[in-house]
C-alpha cells in the first residue's frame, strides 16, 4: 500500500489558547491566516469556598498536551506535515496565579483563578495606580501571590528553601513545555507582566518598590520578555521544532482584529467581557474607572503600545452559571432560543456581580442580584435578562473610554464565544446605538498571538506591516433604530430600567434591615 503524501503547504503558525473554562490548540496558515484545524478541552473550576475560584495546574497542562496530540492527528489525516508548524504562540487568562518547584516540577498549590475574591480583605491599603495602572482590587495577581506566601505552607517552605517560582499561566505552560524542571523557560511578556501589580508600566520591568511594598521576593518572578521573540523551543514530541512567544488573552484579541493604530478598539466576550482601545505608545490615565494596561510590545526593539481597558468580571459565566448552578438549560447555546421565544426581559433586570463589580464601579463586596419578577415571568425572561445584563455592562464601559478619550467610537469590533449568539450581537449594536462589527472567523485572540510568534525575529513567517495584513471577513450589525426613536428606545432599554430599579431599591435602601449589606451595596452602585 503505498503512503499518502503530505500535502506541501504554506508555512503554519499555532495558538495555545487556554482560557478559564477550556484550553484549546489552533493551526494557521501563516500567508491567508486560514484556520486549518483545532481542538479544545474544557477545563474543570473549583469553588472550595464562597468568593474562592480555582483551577489544577496539572489539568490545565494536561489539556494543553491533549489538545496539541488531538490537533496534531487531525493535522495528519488531513495528509498535513506536521513539522510546517513554524512558531506557537501562547495566550492565556490573565491575572490567573501559579506557584510551582522548580525543582520537582510540581505545582505547591491550585491555581488562583483571576474571579477569586478570597484576597479581598488585602486590597484595602493604598498603592500608587500611576505606576502599575491598575485599581487595588482581588483582580490581579500580586494580592494572590502574597496570599499563597502568607497561608500555604509548602509555598512558604519552598520559598525559604529557593525552590519557588511564580507565574501567570503563560509562564507555567512556557516552562513545562521548554523543559520543565530539565532547563524549563522562565519567563512571561509585558502585557501579562502588566497585570500583576508588580510592574512598573512606564520602565517595562519589575518594579523594586512594589515588590517590597506587597513583600514579594522578585527572585520568584519570571523574567520579562516582549510579546514577539523567540523566548525557546518546545521539547513536545508533537512539535519539537517550534518556537514559543506569548500574549495575554485580550491583548491578543486585539493583535488579532488588527487594533493597530490609535483610537481603534474590540470587545472580548468569554468568561468575563473586556474592552481595549489603543492609545498608542504612551499610557493614558482614566478619570473614570478604566484599567490603563500594557497592550503588546511587537518585538525586543519595538516601542511598546498601550491600551484603556474596561472589564467585566461576569459575560459568558453567567450562561454557564443557569446552566451548572440552576439546570436552566443543558448546552450554552440554548441562551439564545430562550430569549428569543420572548424577545423581552419583561421587567425583569440581571445584575451578575458574582464576584463584585469590575471597571466602572471596583466594588468587590458588591453581589449579584435578579429583581422586576412576577408571576408572569419564566425562564425565557431570565434569559433575556442576563444576555441584556451583558450588553448593559458592556455600555456602561464603553460610556467611560467614551469620557476618557473624548473621541466617541463610531463601532465597536467584537470576538469571543459568545458574539456566536446573533441575538445577543443585536441587543448589543441596539443599547450602544453604533454598529457592531464580528469576524466570520471568530478565533481573533488565537489568530492575533499567531500573528505575533509567526512575526518574530528568527521565524519570520507572518508579516504585521499595514499593506500585508491578513483580511478577515466580518458581519454587521446595525442598530435597529430609527433616528427619531433612538433616544427613546435606548432610554427603554438601560436608563429606565435604571429608574425602575431606583423605585424599589431606594426603598429597600432607607429601610434595609433585614437586608444582606452586600445586596444593599450592589444597589446603591445601581441606583448611584
Amino acid at each position: 500500500v503505498l503512503k499518502k503524501k503530505k500535502i506541501k503547504m504554506d508555512p503554519l503558525v499555532a495558538a495555545i489558547d487556554q482560557g478559564t473554562s477550556s484550553t484549546r490548540f489552533l493551526v494557521f496558515n501563516a500567508k491567508t491566516a486560514e484556520l486549518i484545524s483545532h481542538h479544545q478541552v474544557e477545563i474543570n473550576q473549583s469553588f472550595p469556598k464562597e468568593g474562592w475560584v480555582e483551577e489544577d495546574p496539572r489539568e490545565i497542562m494536561q489539556s494543553v498536551h491533549e489538545c496539541i496530540e488531538r490537533t496534531c492527528e487531525k493535522l495528519c489525516k488531513l495528509n498535513i506535515d506536521v513539522s510546517n508548524i513554524k512558531a506557537v504562540g501562547v495566550t492565556n487568562q490573565r491575572e490567573t496565579t501559579l506557584v510551582w518547584d522548580k525543582d520537582t516540577g510540581e505545582p505547591l498549590y491550585n491555581a488562583i483563578v483571576w474571579l477569586d475574591l478570597r484576597t479581598q480583605s488585602t486590597v484595602e491599603r493604598l498603592i500608587n495606580k500611576h505606576k502599575t495602572g491598575l485599581p487595588i482590587s482581588t483582580y490581579f495577581s500580586a494580592v494572590k501571590l502574597r496570599w499563597l506566601l502568607d497561608n500555604v505552607d509548602e509555598v512558604h517552605e519552598a520559598f525559604l528553601s529557593q525552590r519557588a517560582m511564580f507565574g501567570t499561566v503563560d509562564s507555567w505552560i512556557i516552562w513545562c513545555l521548554t523543559g520543565g524542571k530539565n532547563g524549563g523557560v522562565h519567563c512571561t511578556d509585558v502585557s501579562n507582566a502588566s497585570r500583576t501589580m508588580l510592574f512598573n508600566i512606564h520602565t517595562m520591568d519589575w518594579d523594586p518598590e512594589l515588590c517590597r511594598y506587597f513583600d514579594i521576593p522578585m527572585e520568584i518572578l519570571p523574567s520579562v520578555r516582549s510579546s514577539s521573540e523567540i523566548y525557546g523551543w518546545m521539547v513536545s514530541s508533537d512539535t519539537p521544532h517550534s518556537t514559543l512567544c506569548c500574549l495575554g488573552d485580550q491583548s491578543a484579541a486585539l493583535v488579532g482584529q488588527m487594533c493597530f493604530n490609535e483610537g481603534q478598539a474590540k470587545n472580548t466576550y468569554g468568561t468575563g467581557c473586556f474592552l481595549l482601545r489603543n492609545t498608542g505608545t504612551k499610557p493614558v490615565i482614566s478619570d473614570h474607572g478604566l484599567l490603563t494596561t500594557v497592550a503588546y510590545k511587537l518585538g525586543k526593539d519595538e516601542p511598546a503600545c498601550y491600551a484603556l481597558e474596561g472589564s467585566v468580571a461576569i459575560a459568558g459565566a453567567v450562561v454557564r452559571w443557569l446552566k451548572d448552578n440552576m439546570g436552566m438549560v443543558q448546552s450554552s447555546s440554548e441562551i439564545e432560543k430562550l430569549a428569543a421565544a420572548v424577545g423581552t426581559s419583561y421587567g425583569c433586570y440581571f445584575v451578575p456581580a458574582f464576584s463584585g463589580l469590575y471597571a466602572p464601579y471596583w466594588e468587590p463586596s458588591a453581589r449579584g442580584i435578579i429583581c422586576g419578577l412576577t408571576q408572569f415571568t419564566n425562564r425565557n425572561h431570565l434569559a433575556f435578562a442576563a444576555l441584556e445584563a451583558v450588553c448593559f455592562q458592556t455600555r456602561e464601559i464603553l460610556d467611560a473610554m467614551n469620557q476618557d478619550s473624548g473621541v466617541p467610537l463610531t463601532q465597536l469590533k467584537v470576538d469571543g464565544g459568545m458574539t456566536s449568539n446573533r441575538l445577543l450581537m443585536q441587543l448589543q449594536a441596539d443599547i450602544l446605538c453604533i454598529p457592531v462589527v464580528r469576524p466570520t472567523m471568530s478565533e481573533t485572540t488565537a489568530l492575533g498571538v499567531a500573528m505575533a510568534a509567526g512575526a518574530a525575529e528568527g521565524v519570520g513567517v507572518w508579516s504585521l506591516s499595514p499593506g500585508q495584513l491578513p483580511h478577515v471577513t466580518s458581519e454587521r450589525y446595525e442598530p435597529q433604530i430609527n433616528p427619531e426613536g433612538k433616544t427613546a428606545r435606548v432610554k427603554s432599554l438601560q436608563w429606565d430600567h435604571m429608574t425602575y430599579m431606583k423605585q424599589d431599591i431606594q426603598q429597600i435602601i432607607e429601610h434595609r434591615a433585614g437586608w444582606p449589606r452586600v445586596l444593599v451595596n450592589v444597589m446603591q452602585h445601581y441606583v448611584i
